[in-house]
């Protein structure tokens, strides 16, 4: 069963997905609070917020440059291991990702190193202006990825043409209800982990009295306030999405009969494993969710009794929350792909079709080249993130070097 290349390409991609999922959820996360003071800063001429700045900025940098690393090779892996959907679906699946990848690779890309490097060379505006597109690519980005994946849980907006499909309405392509639900899921709960983010580093600071700048004390007030309303949008996008499952696509029928259709999902080809894997990450998405929609209104009742700011017992234990999000999102991500089994393309393309012929000797060797790359990945990137935050706002990558005093001149002695 470990040899068997259909499962291993299934858990390779879960891995990968996951893994890369990870940066991704923090970068769409710190990146309007990152915005938001240093719109503030440009304002009030606030150097303080802008110190945040360059302090949040580098946990930021980091991760982003992580999540590039882990994108180039998920799309490798996309490419060599799943030529069935792209020979098939190629016109339809990949044409939002071509856009992402142009979206993430060159306008993201290109503005974040002209905000990286045009620090005190460009306007206060103009620098702003350069993260403001950072940020809205972002989204873009995780836009175009999430109407790509909408199209294999709804295909819609394409005919098929000798065998291939083809698209026919990009307008309904990009108004699938399951790429715009999953968009306002993915938004709120990336956001929720860039609050607990925030949150766990700031606690970490305000225990140990480490506040200098202020920088520690708004960055935990922000995070009550963002767990005390995101939470909702959660629950809400994420309900609406169940509406979906089991709901035959609007295009269904084109490539098997109903009769096919019925005999491929009663054969259930994952069997125990697959429901098992599916039921139990439905649990851990529910219930760890269910957990966090509590902890921003706790936040917000300790806050006017100084509980956010001088409670250790309070504090210490949110430097953990973030684990919390991470895995409720990564859980939500195995349900909704393995709840869309034995169908890569509902109703049109079959997993088992969809994966690449390949030797059992090479699925290993896929399988594990690939999850030895993403956890040395995630690991590096797990390790840089605590390093950099626990240094504090003197000690991150974008951190303001001021320059030493030069040390005076030996008095020259006239006899």
């Amino acid at each position: 069963m470990l040899e068997d290349p259909l499962l291993l390409a299934r858990l390779q991609f879960a891995l990968t997905s996951a893994t890369h999922y990870m940066f991704v959820a923090l970068t769409l996360g710190l990146a309007p609070y990152i915005l938001t003071t240093q719109f503030l800063s440009a304002l009030r001429g606030d150097r303080s917020r802008m110190t945040a700045v360059r302090f949040w900025g580098g946990l930021y940098l980091v991760n982003y440059g992580m999540g590039i690393l882990s994108g180039l090779v998920m799309e490798l892996q996309l490419a060599l291991n799943w030529s069935g959907l792209h020979e098939t679906f190629g016109y339809t699946f990949a044409a939002p990702l071509a856009l992402e990848t142009m979206t993430a690779f060159f306008i993201e890309s290109t503005f974040l190193g002209l905000w990286i490097f045009g620090w005190d060379r460009m306007g206060r505006w103009t620098h702003l202006a350069c993260f403001a597109v950072v940020t809205v690519t972002a989204y873009a980005s995780a836009w175009w990825v999430l109407v790509s994946n909408g199209f294999l849980r709804n295909p819609t907006g394409f005919e098929m043409v000798d065998g291939v499909a083809q698209l026919t309405d990009p307008v309904a392509l990009m108004t699938n209800p399951a790429a715009t639900m999953a968009f306002g899921h993915i938004v709120s709960s990336a956001m929720t982990v860039g609050a607990l983010v925030v949150a766990a580093t700031s606690a970490y600071h305000l225990v140990r009295r480490d506040d200098p700048h202020g920088i520690f004390r708004r960055g935990i007030r922000y995070a009550a306030i963002v767990m005390s309303v995101v939470p909702m949008f959660v629950v809400v996008f994420g309900g609406i999405q169940f509406e979906l499952f089991g709901q035959a696509p609007p295009t269904s029928g084109l490539t098997y009969t109903a009769e096919e259709i019925e005999a491929i999902e009663a054969a259930s080809p994952g069997g125990p494993l697959l429901n098992g894997v599916n039921a139990t990450a439905d649990v851990l998405m529910m219930g760890l969710w269910a957990v966090l929609f509590f902890l921003g209104p706790i936040m917000l009742l300790v806050w006017p009794f100084g509980g956010l700011d001088r409670w250790r017992w309070f504090l210490a234990p949110l430097v953990v929350t973030p684990f919390a999000p991470y895995l409720a999102s990564v859980g939500g991500w195995v349900y909704r792909e393995t709840n869309r089994q034995p169908w890569t393309v509902v109703h049109h393309l079959t997993t088992a079709d969809a994966v690449t012929p390949m030797s059992p000797g090479a699925a290993v060797a896929s399988f594990t080249f690939f999850t030895v790359a993403f956890a040395v990945l995630a690991a590096v990137t797990y390790w840089l993130l605590v390093r950099y935050a626990r240094r504090g706002p003197g000690g991150g990558p974008l951190a303001e070097r001021r320059e030493e005093p030069e040390e005076p001149a030996d008095p020259v002695h006239t006899f």
